[in-house]
């Protein structure tokens, strides 16, 4: 009943930029938090950044000044402005979602992940 649906991966050189996109949809009552999280081969799925409604965005260190997390409230949106890209940041990277929705019965509220989109950056 619910779906996050992730756009904007790619290909950069080291040093550009990408913005990630991913919309929620479905019977959504209401949307808690928000974030990024990335995985690259051989690691485990680490937190890139998250933001609460209404709250403060944190982030990991390693993407400090240069990645900056935003939401669109009235669109379900959550974005992920990706500057100074480094090799190091190759991972693909899912969009995360704690939320509430309407299953056709009653209330539900679960966390929600989206299918990941690729992102590479070359040296």
């Amino acid at each position: 009943q619910v779906q996050l649906v992730e756009s904007g991966g790619g290909l950069v050189q080291a040093g550009g930029s990408l913005r990630l996109s991913c919309a929620a949809s479905g019977n959504i009552i209401s949307i808690f938090t928000m974030g990024w999280y990335r995985q690259a081969p051989g690691n485990q799925r680490e937190l890139v950044a998250i933001i609460p409604s209404g709250g403060s965005a944190n982030y990991a260190d390693s993407v400090k000044g240069r990645f900056t997390i935003s939401r669109d409230n009235a669109k379900n949106t959550v974005y992920l402005q990706m500057n100074s890209l480094k090799p190091e940041d190759t991972a693909v990277y899912y969009c995360n979602s704690d939320l509430a929705y309407y299953d056709g019965t009653r209330r539900r509220s679960t966390v929600h992940w989206g299918q990941g989109t690729q992102v590479t950056v070359s040296s």
